[in-house]
């Protein structure tokens, strides 16, 4: 199947590199997109973005490709904020995924204190390591593994990938989801969310932020890191040192477009575009 997109507000390098996913490489005129055990082929061709992949209707849902982003970022200008309407002009071919929930809750458990290309490839030798082997009209590749094959290992495996300190988070993480499920995951709101995810080995408020944005669709998260802290003091004059109270002053301020906020602020302060 071929998806066949609107360009303007779907652009495939802004999509892949703000942050949001690990699971992606350069491939022919774009890049080869991997999520759990599926995968596509994302490219931009003139003025559309075309997505070619066997599933339609997950990657279709993949992309968010439902929800018109051109509405969300008019209403993003009208709280009429300068850096703001700068960064959804420079960053506005970003659509916020709908990830898989388990891959994103181990991936962005090894994204913490962590750069991109050393968390990109620590989950390409997990997935290589303990995924099943998918055949693709692309080429073979490793699907994303089961909590149940992730808790089989010892924690020793996952420092030997390159995980270092994290290896004891993956392993006691996995061993709790796949013994409990994630049902109990399910139906939260937000905030209610976040507070079951950080009794989780190895989450803290930001990757439950992550989790709840990326892999739960609360687009009322909004996630702190060193560049938010950067640009809320830099852009928005702000004096909070304390990352939660920055949060609040963000979820504050805009409320269920706090997540696209944050992505396309996050994006343009971090590639300076």
């Amino acid at each position: 199947m071929k998806i066949d997109y609107d360009a303007t507000y779907f652009v495939p390098r802004d999509v892949l590199e703000c942050g949001q996913i690990f699971r992606f490489e350069p491939y022919r005129e774009g890049y080869r997109v991997f999520s759990a055990d599926k995968d596509c082929y994302l490219y931009t061709d003139g003025r559309r973005t075309y997505a070619e992949c066997e599933d339609g209707d997950y990657f279709y849902n993949y992309f968010d490709l439902a929800r018109d982003y051109g509405g969300i970022i008019e209403k993003i200008k009208s709280f009429k904020i300068p850096v703001l309407d700068e960064a959804c002009e420079k960053a506005g071919g970003i659509r916020l995924l709908n990830q898989n929930r388990e891959e994103m809750i181990y991936s962005f458990i090894i994204s913490q204190n962590n750069n991109i290309p050393r968390i990109k490839g620590i989950i390409s030798r997990i997935c290589e390591g303990l995924g099943q082997k998918i055949s693709s009209p692309r080429g073979d590749f490793y699907a994303f593994p089961s909590s149940s094959a992730l808790a089989a290992q010892p924690p020793e495996y996952y420092k030997s990938l390159g995980a270092g300190y994290r290896d004891a988070f993956i392993s006691e993480t996995a061993a709790r989801i796949a013994a409990e499920g994630t049902k109990c995951l399910e139906g939260l709101d937000c905030g209610e969310l976040k507070q079951k995810l950080i009794t989780y080995k190895g989450i803290g408020p930001k990757v439950a932020d992550c989790i709840c944005l990326f892999g739960f669709a609360k687009r009322e998260a909004f996630p702190v890191d060193t560049w938010i802290e950067k640009l809320y003091r830099e852009d928005f004059g702000g004096t909070l040192t304390d990352r939660k109270k920055i949060n609040a002053y963000f979820t504050g301020m805009f409320g269920e477009l706090s997540g696209y906020v944050q992505q396309y602020l996050f994006y343009a302060k971090r590639s300076k575009l």
